[in-house]
């Protein structure tokens, strides 16, 4: 079954302890569909469809790069402008980064339009986006089995309202600890997800952790998972849109409600591909990775968690 991934398409300008690239291929459709298009193709399974848009300047080695990895691309708008560009840095633990600069450009007005042809897959993804842009993908598309969300800080601060409108449309909403923290306006990360999920019906609420891994709390069941223990960390821009497009074409695999074992082997395979995804700066580890390199990974994360 298909995936529809919407999101941005963006030029990153990254800084970390590791060096430095400039106006690399990023943005969260980038990021999870590159990492859902892995997936699929390692169980060989249909092709996920990216909505977004870029600039004219968007180069077309770029475009080969997405086209190249299996990537749909015939609902990405290409607007007079440039690409909507960010800067940024990571220090010490890389936790967390630092934005420099945010340049929106032809993201700025941004209206997804669904072409019919992608309009009923059997996930939907709503990547990093305003709340309002996520709700018109809502309204566009009839997905046969979930739809998923991912949000940020931003919006919670400007857009508090719309967001819990649409996680309450959401079969499967993915924020990190400081998010779901700041939304429910409690410091405990258990109440602040039970108050979340109480709030917004959401069957499926997956917080992401960073180097702490990932807590989620199904039908009011809980599922905590470590991170893989990482030393080659370089640049973890991208690292949660990896995360969650791994987890998107997990879900595409089967067809009714989502099984807590279902959601296990999800928190898995997307906490491996976002291991990957760091290790490089830019989309570069995640366009070399290899089945077999993934699958012996996460064979090892599997050992590592499993009791004997």
């Amino acid at each position: 079954m298909s995936v529809l991934v919407v999101g941005s398409l963006a030029y990153d300008s990254v800084e970390s302890p590791e060096g430095s690239i400039q106006d690399a291929l990023g943005g969260s459709a980038t990021y999870a569909g590159l990492a859902c298009q892995f997936h699929l193709d390692r169980l060989n399974r249909s092709s996920a469809s990216l909505v977004g848009v870029v600039g004219d300047d968007f180069r077309e080695q770029d475009r080969a790069t997405l086209s190249d990895a299996g990537l749909n691309l015939t609902g990405i708008q290409v607007a007079s402008g440039k690409t909507f560009r960010w800067e940024g840095s990571y220090h010490g633990s890389m936790a967390e980064a630092v934005t420099k600069a945010t340049h929106l450009n032809v993201f700025e007005h941004f209206k997804p339009e669904i072409p019919s042809t992608l309009s009923t897959p059997s996930i939907v993804f709503c990547a990093n986006l305003h709340p309002g842009i996520q709700a018109s993908v809502m309204d566009q598309t009839s997905p046969g089995r979930l739809t998923m969300l991912d949000s940020m800080n931003l919006w919670i601060e400007i857009a508090q309202q719309e967001l819990l409108k649409v996680m309450h449309r959401s079969d499967v909403v993915i924020i990190n600890d400081g998010e779901a923290r700041m939304l429910a306006g409690d410091d405990n990360i258990v109440r602040a997800m039970n108050r979340l999920a109480e709030q917004t019906s959401t069957s499926t609420l997956v917080v992401k952790r960073g180097e702490h891994g990932v807590i989620a709390l199904h039908n009011g069941q809980w599922v905590a998972l470590p991170a893989y223990p990482a030393a080659d960390l370089t640049d973890p821009t991208g690292c949660g849109d990896s995360f969650a497009g791994s987890l998107a074409a997990h879900f595409s695999l089967s067809e009714g409600p989502v099984t807590l074992a279902e959601l296990k082997q999800g928190l898995a395979i997307a906490t491996v591909t976002a291991s990957f995804t760091l290790m490089s700066f830019g989309t570069e580890a995640l366009c070399k990775l290899t089945s077999e390199e993934f699958e012996q990974r996460l064979a090892d994360y599997t050992t590592m968690i499993e009791f004997s």
